[in-house]
C-alpha cells in the first residue's frame, strides 16, 4: 500500500530544497562577487550564509562546495548560519574542492586551509584564534594569540566538533561529535574527546574471533 502521506511530505520537503537552493544560491554568488571572494564552480547553498572579508585579507573557496545554513536543510539540525570570516589584514581561508559545511563557523585571524573532499557535520568551528585572551587585564581588548590551522583531504569532522588553533588533521581522518581538537591528529585515524585523541587506526584490521 502506498504512503500516500509519507510520500507526498517527501516532495514537498525536496521542492522546498530545490527552491531553496536556487534563491540563495544566486544571492550568495552575487554576495561573494560583490565582497571580492574567490570561487569556484557548482557552489550550492541551502540559506545564505553570512561571509566577511576584511580589508587586505583573502578568502578562496573551491569547485562544488555546498554550505547548508538553513535550520532543517540538514536534518541533523542545523543551529545556525554557516559564517566564514578573516579578522585580520594577512588573514587567508583556503577551501578546496567537494566540501560540505552545515552551520560551520570558520574564523581566521592567520591562516586556515582546508583540502578536498572535507564534510564539517552540522555546528562545527573552526578558528586559529583566542578571541579573547586569557589575562584578564587584556580580555576584552585583545583577541588572544592565532596560529595556522591546516585540514588534509577527505577528512569528516564530526556534528558539534571544535578545532582550535595551531592544529592540523591529517587526510582521511574522522573527528568524533563534539570533539575539542587542540592538538595535531595524524592520518587515517579515527580520533575523538576532550581534549581529542586518537582512538584507532581507520584502517585497522579486525580482530579475528
Amino acid at each position: 500500500m502506498t504512503d500516500i502521506s509519507g510520500l507526498l511530505f517527501l516532495k514537498y520537503r525536496m521542492w522546498r530544497l530545490s527552491c531553496l537552493y536556487l534563491v540563495s544560491t544566486l544571492v550568495m554568488k552575487i554576495n561573494f562577487t560583490l565582497k571580492q571572494i574567490s570561487y569556484g564552480k557548482g557552489a550550492r547553498f541551502w540559506g545564505t550564509a553570512y561571509v566577511l572579508r576584511f580589508p587586505g585579507s583573502s578568502i578562496s573557496i573551491g569547485n562544488l562546495v555546498s554550505f547548508r545554513s538553513d535550520s532543517n536543510s540538514n536534518l541533523i539540525g542545523v543551529n545556525r548560519k554557516c559564517i566564514i570570516a578573516t579578522h585580520s589584514n594577512e588573514a587567508v581561508i583556503s577551501i578546496g574542492n567537494n566540501c560540505g559545511f552545515s552551520g560551520t563557523v570558520i574564523g581566521a585571524k592567520t591562516s586556515i586551509i582546508i583540502g578536498n573532499d572535507v564534510i564539517c557535520g552540522a555546528n562545527t568551528l573552526i578558528t586559529d584564534f583566542d578571541w579573547h585572551g586569557v589575562d584578564p587585564k587584556k580580555r576584552k581588548t585583545y583577541s588572544g594569540d592565532s596560529k595556522q590551522i591546516i585540514i588534509g583531504n577527505n577528512v569528516f569532522i564530526g556534528y558539534g566538533a571544535i578545532v582550535l588553533k595551531g592544529v592540523s588533521i591529517g587526510d582521511n581522518s574522522v573527528i568524533g561529535a563534539n570533539s575539542v581538537v587542540t592538538k595535531n591528529i595524524p592520518s587515517d585515524v579515527i580520533a575523538g574527546g576532550n581534549p581529542c585523541k586518537v582512538l584507532k587506526n581507520l584502517f585497522e584490521k579486525p580482530i579475528r574471533s
